[in-house]
């Protein structure tokens, strides 16, 4: 069994974390798991970081870091990714709500067949604030990407290291590893997992976090969808807007030209007047902006690739060129 790293936000869950620590370790014992604790303190205020301190100088397995202020759960996932040595990755929350029980059926899962397992909580025990829009957002995320998972928002997944190499966490974007893990090729899986109430502290999340997560999901689906190909979209875009654009300024075009005929039948508006001159050059104008732009990420684009492939490799028989 190789080594297993448990990555573990912490932002005030002073009450849980021995607790937490205790069944992993008692997992770990039964199931003959070598395993590491990496705990990322993201700027608790309570005794969380005191705590901590005490279990690694108890267990030389515990490692600790301590943000100076809060950055968020994504920014802790990836300080503990790597730091974390294991070649298998955890991710778990703090607050007892996640159970360390499940990790010998994650394991199996994992097997051969898939790069990352997602949790499900199945049966939740959360408020209508957190499951409600928890629900919506599940939703969204699948209509748009195409990967459809009961719960994307479960804290708790087993991954292969390689996933976080090539998958770099930044804002809010945890939530959409399974995501952006597809998008590169690895095999996604999903698995229910036991999902307890919460005994201590309080919950962070709720409906305020909707609109962010939207917003959220619709630069993961740009960039799982048109990284490579921005001009695609931004194009597509703005040569709609320009044939429109074009199209409108032709009819008053022509318009204008057979201005006596409209004259002596008394229809005739002089061509500035008509409104429908100034939706024409805006949409042509539009439209040449969006392909400009289009360009512009293309060229971004080709200059960030320098040095780095657009692709992930799964493996590689023979011999290489590199180095």
């Amino acid at each position: 069994m190789p080594k297993i790293s448990i990555i573990i936000p912490v932002f005030n869950e002073e009450d849980s974390l021995k607790e937490l620590h205790r069944e992993i370790s008692a997992v770990a014992e039964v199931n003959q798991y070598q395993v590491e604790c990496v705990f990322v303190d993201d700027g608790s205020t309570d005794r969380s970081w005191s705590v901590l301190s005490e279990l690694a100088e108890c267990d030389s397995r515990v490692q600790c870091i301590q943000f100076r202020r809060n950055f968020g759960k994504a920014a802790a996932l990836r300080a503990g990714a790597e730091t974390a040595t294991g070649s298998l990755l955890v991710t778990m929350d703090a607050d007892l709500q996640d159970d360390p029980s499940e990790l010998p059926s994650m394991l199996e899962k994992l097997g051969d067949d898939y790069d990352l397992i997602s949790g499900w909580k199945r049966v939740r025990h959360d408020p209508l604030g957190k499951t409600v829009p928890s629900k919506v957002f599940n939703w969204l995320v699948g209509f748009l990407t195409g990967v459809k998972l009961h719960d994307h928002n479960c804290g708790f997944k087993l991954y292969r290291r390689e996933i976080f190499d090539e998958v770099k966490l930044y804002g809010e974007m945890h939530r959409f590893v399974p995501v952006l893990a597809h998008a590169k090729g690895f095999r996604v899986g999903e698995i229910p997992v036991n999902h307890r109430a919460r005994e201590h502290g309080v919950s962070k999340y709720g409906w305020s976090r909707l609109p962010k997560g939207f917003l959220d999901l619709l630069t993961v689906s740009f960039l799982t969808g048109f990284n490579q190909r921005p001009q695609h979209v931004i194009g597509a875009l703005g040569l709609f807007s320009l044939v429109v654009g074009s199209a409108g300024i032709a009819y008053m075009s022509v318009y204008w030209v057979l201005r006596v005929s409209f004259e002596a039948c008394s229809e005739w508006v002089p061509v500035h007047q008509r409104p429908l001159l100034v939706y024409s050059l805006g949409a042509f104008l539009l439209g040449t902006q969006l392909l400009c732009m289009g360009f512009l990420a293309e060229l971004i684009v080709a200059r960030g690739q320098e040095g780095r492939e657009p692709y992930s490799i799964r493996n590689q028989l023979g011999k290489s060129r590199k180095k």
